[in-house]
């Protein structure tokens, strides 16, 4: 799918708790092909925001044959996009939005056979992801089954409540809901507290057998992903099973050093290949990173968080060596290729040579 933004009409906002809010989209029928997705993928929303210009992803909740276009966005306490959001988007108004994004989900062939067992660990706005995934799975096969691990401080403040209680009473034997509240009571103390590997490890002792369990698909705060790694691994599962949509820095990482190192090649040639056009550009330290200098060229590239976790800015490197400073979202498999993020890359050689068309 192409990278590029197209505008888009907001079809409706709804609260769904006192933080968050539920927008649609009206998706015009030419092009209905490039906002076509997976399960588990997440669009990019730009907007110019107290005269910024702004990019921040959110994870698509519908599921694929729902109908219409739908994310959920959770209020961040000085968060500048998300209360822009809260604040000034009213049915009928434009925005930017780029084609759906991500390799997260229904992926590569996962979730195409009959008769699976699914698990969803969710944490928070983890759910939007696993949401969408869920009603997918379900919707496809009957003979499907999903089990839904979801934490949050309360019920108050559990996204989809309805939804998911609506969905529990369609698939009554093949939905099962877990939900744990980390500052609320519950009268079974197996629902109560913070989602750890030791609570984790009690569910899959106590009522989730890990030998039943085909793919898991976790989201949620880093603390929540690192925790289910733990205690599924533990349970016996192996990693490629195990399907993990990372979002936000890990705080250790925040004060990690960035910038140009010793070693990093000043006056490097750097080629930018978009869209089947090749574009030459003299690379210096103080450019930043191949992102920041394909934008500081006029070169309109994919990119989101801008801090190695969404995945948006991959691309191949063709020809020299880079360094990323940091990298939360490509694999083993996908390094070994020649991916790189571009918003965590300098080069390292006196020519870099990069694709955004093999993504």
């Amino acid at each position: 799918m192409g990278g590029g933004f197209h505008t888009l009409r907001i079809r409706d906002v709804n609260p769904d708790t006192d933080e968050a809010m539920i927008v649609s989209f009206d998706v015009p029928e030419s092009l209905s092909a490039a906002y076509r997705f997976e399960p588990g993928q997440h669009l990019i929303l730009r907007g110019q925001v107290n005269g910024s210009d702004l990019r921040r992803s959110y994870s698509i909740c519908n599921g694929e044959h729902d109908g219409q276009l739908r994310i959920a966005v959770r209020k961040v306490s000085g968060g500048v996009f998300s209360n822009w959001i809260h604040g000034s988007l009213r049915p009928g108004d434009p925005i930017q939005v780029m084609p759906p994004q991500g390799r997260f989900g229904l992926m590569a062939g996962v979730g195409a056979e009959s008769g699976r067992h699914y698990l969803g660990i969710a944490g928070g706005s983890g759910i939007t992801p696993i949401l969408s995934i869920m009603k997918s799975v379900l919707a496809r096969d009957p003979s499907n089954r999903f089990t839904l691990i979801y934490g949050n401080r309360s019920q108050k403040s559990t996204m989809f409540k309805e939804e998911l209680e609506d969905l529990k009473n369609t698939y009554i034997t093949g939905l099962a809901l877990h939900y744990l509240f980390s500052r609320e009571h519950t009268d079974t103390p197996l629902n109560s507290g913070r989602m750890t590997d030791e609570k984790l490890s009690e569910f899959l002792t106590t009522v989730i057998d890990p030998s039943d369990i085909d793919e898991v698909f976790v989201c949620g705060p880093n603390d929540v992903n690192d925790q289910a790694e733990i205690a599924l691994r533990a349970a016996g599962i192996l990693d490629a099973h195990i399907h993990i949509e990372r979002f936000g820095v890990p705080s250790a990482a925040g004060a990690a050093a960035s910038g140009a190192q010793a070693g990093d090649f000043d006056g490097a040639r750097l080629v930018i290949i978009r869209d089947g056009l090749r574009r030459e550009l003299e690379f210096h330290k103080d450019d930043g990173s191949i992102l920041e200098a394909a934008a500081k060229g006029g070169l309109e590239v994919p990119f989101s968080c801008k801090s190695g976790v969404c995945c948006t800015c991959r691309a191949k490197l063709i020809e020299g060596e880079v360094r990323m400073e940091r990298n939360f979202a490509l694999d083993k498999k996908e390094l070994a290729a020649g991916y790189i993020l571009s918003c965590q890359a300098h080069p390292l050689t006196d020519t870099v040579v990069v694709s955004f068309d093999e993504r």
